[in-house]
């Protein structure tokens, strides 16, 4: 009886162990499914059906993770982003806001997350956007610039064998075409009272070599940025710029330049394509690209359209967002839509498949994008642009005198800075 009593007791005993020993073992579970939230804008760069493709491909390679997608009018990203409150978990922001939203406290810091060697291969201008007092809060994704378009037949007509290098050759140019009557206004711009002009005059001032913005603190009426708006405001004098650029966006200018109305145009990159299309333009195939003018100091600089993919401050999946953004920002994706935006690494220029999308396009870019400056990245630029728009339209209607109109928004931007 005892016997028996022991085998029991050392039975009991051993199935508790073993017991023991596979809850401690247990085979993995199945990772916790969990759902993400991205923040797109509608227009513009990569298509929605392009980020839900790529967003079905990354879910397929991980099945625990879902992602739901929302896309809204670029005029709404902004506010949305500061108000989700946690409603998102990566959120597309444009480059003249990385300050901003650093300082409202609504992105992650991600400075350990992009190595030494996809860094070297991001275009600086692209990873520049999304620094702010070098820590690096995004991945670039969004690719943009603006070039300078011009009508090939038109300038044929007029003797002009090669696209201006300089400013001065652009007007130079300009007048051999007005005075040959070959086009009432050879140039048109986006100058209307909107973010459009302080794109332009960010590009047009550091072509001059001027800054808005030194070291945090405002430069407006600096003897560059003066130069730059006179130069602005001379062409319309000359009567060379469409009077009605001072109502026009990017769009009215594609319209302008696409029915054969404007010789010289500086727009995104999107305009290269809908340009040479047959529903959309009266001009296929005299379209020309050409990198932005510059000045006998330097070559021209393009103002950055480019846009960022960000972890939101709250969000409880940081790790799964980097992933979900890397999967997006990957050189497989980037080659895959290079006719909608052009890759953020430098690599892919050289891929024979990309170049294949707009060998023209991206001999250009290539000049280009060594030269692209930021519209100043500091967390008041919102109220800097607006003061701006104001004070450079006063001048290109000749109601001040551009040195005028930059003293005082010169003022206006300490007080802005100040505050």
């Amino acid at each position: 009886m005892k016997k028996l009593t022991v085998m029991i007791v050392s039975s009991v005993l051993v199935s508790s162990f073993l017991a023991g020993c596979t809850s401690n073992q247990e085979a993995p579970t199945k990772p916790k499914s969990i759902t993400l939230n991205a923040l797109f804008m509608k227009q513009a760069g990569y298509s929605e059906d392009a980020i839900k493709e790529a967003t079905d491909a990354f879910i397929k390679a991980n099945p625990n993770i879902k992602v739901e997608t929302t896309f809204v009018p670029y005029e709404a990203l902004e506010q949305k982003i500061l108000v989700s409150n946690g409603s998102y978990d990566a959120v597309l922001i444009d480059a003249p806001w990385t300050a901003k939203f650093v300082k409202a406290g609504v992105l992650k810091e991600v400075t350990d997350k992009v190595s030494e060697a996809a860094r070297k291969d991001i275009f600086d201008g692209a990873l520049s956007a999304m620094q702010y007092e070098n820590k690096l809060y995004g991945m670039p994704w969004l690719n943009d610039v603006k070039y300078l378009f011009y009508n090939k037949e038109m300038l044929t007509q007029a003797g002009i064998s090669n696209p201006p290098a300089t400013w001065d050759e652009l007007i130079a140019d300009a007048k051999i075409l007005k005075e040959k009557k070959i086009v009432d206004f050879p140039l048109v711009w986006s100058w209307k009272q909107a973010e459009a002009l302080s794109v332009d005059y960010t590009m047009i001032a550091a072509s001059f070599g001027g800054q808005m913005v030194k070291d945090g603190k405002p430069t407006l009426n600096d003897k560059p940025n003066i130069e730059a708006l006179n130069f602005m405001y001379q062409s319309m004098k000359d009567g060379l710029t469409n009077p009605s650029s001072l109502e026009y966006l990017e769009e009215d200018v594609r319209g302008v330049f696409s029915s054969g109305k404007a010789a010289f145009a500086l727009n995104w990159t999107y305009m290269l394509g809908m340009a040479n299309d047959p529903k959309e333009s009266k001009v296929v195939g005299k379209v020309g690209i050409s990198t932005v003018p510059g000045t006998s100091k330097g070559p021209g600089a393009t103002t950055n359209g480019g846009m960022g993919l960000s972890i939101a401050k709250d969000s409880k999946y940081p790790e799964e967002t980097w992933n979900y953004i890397q999967f997006l920002a990957s050189k497989d994706f980037q080659k895959k839509h290079a006719k909608d935006a052009l890759p953020i690494w430098k690599s892919l220029f050289s891929d024979s498949e990309v170049v294949a999308t707009s060998p023209e396009l991206i001999s250009v870019s290539k000049s280009q994008y060594e030269h692209i400056v930021n519209r100043p990245v500091v967390p008041w630029y919102g109220q800097l642009s607006t003061e701006l728009q104001t004070s450079v339209q006063k001048a290109l209607a000749g109601k001040e005198t551009p040195e005028d109109a930059l003293n005082k928004l010169q003022e206006k931007a300490k007080e802005i800075a100040s505050k």
